[in-house]
């Protein structure tokens, strides 16, 4: 008889870089970029998020119905998980098992959840992608998604200070200006990790 493999315990998140910034600041236009430029050899992962919503092939995300994502949240199946906008999000634990193979791994976070991922994780790097509140307002309409309260509501969220746990590294990049210098920037700290 087959005995199942017992999953690794977490690692710490030392290569672990929980990408954060308000909706609409273009953090899945730079891992497409970041993607583009990694070497053939280089370990770096960037990791889906499940959501209870579809993603209309913008973001690398898998949609779940609301039950689904119930369903395997309840199995273990997510190493990160919160809920924003009435929606659900979640990191597959998949992740735990790159990290032990030593790659850097980003995840597209929340600001509100990064205690909670700080907790499970304490080695991890925060990285929070910042833009021009006017910017921000103008990515927003553009896509059609929110309606103009919704945007209001967003925009109010993206200015509000969240809590950072006292020993957690936070970086910032700057997405106001080409977002191929942004993707850069964060190519760089996902290189630095794998030195790490």
């Amino acid at each position: 008889m087959i005995q199942a493999a017992t999953a690794p315990p977490p690692a710490d998140g030392k290569r672990l870089i929980y990408l954060m910034g308000a909706s609409g600041s273009g953090k899945d236009t730079l891992l497409r970029l970041l993607r583009a430029h990694l070497q053939h050899d280089e370990p770096v992962l960037v990791a889906h998020r499940y959501i209870t919503r579809d993603s209309g092939g913008t973001e690398d995300a898998l949609p779940l119905s609301t039950e689904e994502f119930v369903r395997r949240a309840a199995l273990g199946c997510f190493a990160l998980r919160w809920a924003s906008h009435g929606l659900h999000y979640g990191i597959g634990i998949e992740i735990d098992t790159w990290l032990a193979c030593g790659a850097a791994v980003i995840v597209n976070g929340s600001r509100a959840h990064l205690p909670a991922a700080h907790a499970r994780y304490p080695a991890l790097t925060a990285v929070e992608i910042t833009v021009d509140p006017a910017r921000l307002a103008h990515r927003l309409a553009g896509r059609g998604r929110e309606s103009t309260e919704q945007i209001a509501q967003r925009l109010s969220r993206a200015t509000q200070a969240f809590a950072v746990p006292q020993a957690c590294r936070l970086a910032q990049v700057n997405n106001d200006g080409a977002p191929e210098s942004a993707a850069a920037a964060l190519l760089t700290i996902a290189r630095e990790q794998l030195a790490r």
